[in-house]
């Protein structure tokens, strides 16, 4: 048996090799865009979790301020 060198079974090898490092390469890059979605939502939820917090310790503090000025007022009211 004589080996061929047939220039269309190379080439059909090595555009069979690329094509499978560019579907490698496709599927990592989803995968990676899936991690970022996923740590996307993940600081959204922090975000929407702190926001929150924050308004109902303004709220509180201004609870206590107007409280104070209450106290203020019934002092120097009561000063006079």
């Amino acid at each position: 048996m004589q080996f061929e060198f047939d220039i269309s079974v190379v080439l059909g090898a090595v555009i069979t090799i690329l094509l499978s490092l560019i579907a490698y390469f496709i599927k990592q890059l989803h995968t990676d865009f899936k991690r970022v979605e996923r740590d996307l939502v993940e600081v959204k939820t922090t975000t929407q979790i702190i926001k929150s917090e924050f308004r109902s310790n303004f709220q509180v503090i201004s609870q206590r301020v107007d409280f104070l000025e209450e106290r203020v007022k019934q002092l120097e009211k009561f000063k006079i």
